[in-house]
């Protein structure tokens, strides 16, 4: 269970450089939220003082590419809207499967270098 946000430790909202204006900052600060945006051009400084930076990825924009390498998804084929979601939980599912399956194949690795 998530703690409750306090004064001594707020709850802190992640946003990309899209929100990077004053008006949504205020408005995270109106509803009590301390927020984490990435200012324009931070990622290129970062990218050009240290040598193998990569940038780091949202959530969303991970699953979104994992999704969007299903043909089925990425062009909506589909005319109803139950088959689309369908395809939509079915391939979530997938990837979920295919996570868990590399994690299980990662940690049996591991075992079998710490037996040896």
């Amino acid at each position: 269970m998530r703690p409750k946000p306090s004064a001594e430790k707020p709850q802190g909202l992640c946003l990309d450089k899209a929100y990077d204006n004053q008006g949504t900052r205020e408005l995270v600060s109106d509803y009590g939220f301390v927020a984490h945006i990435r200012s324009r051009g931070e990622e290129t400084k970062d990218k050009l003082r240290v040598p193998g930076w990569r940038a780091r990825r949202w959530v969303v924009e991970a699953c979104h590419s994992w999704l969007n390498r299903n043909r089925g998804i990425l062009i909506r084929w589909s005319k109803k809207e139950e088959n689309h979601l369908a395809l939509l939980m079915f391939a979530s599912g997938l990837i979920a499967f295919k996570k868990a399956h590399d994690a299980a194949l990662q940690a049996a690795e591991a075992a079998a270098l710490e037996a040896a």
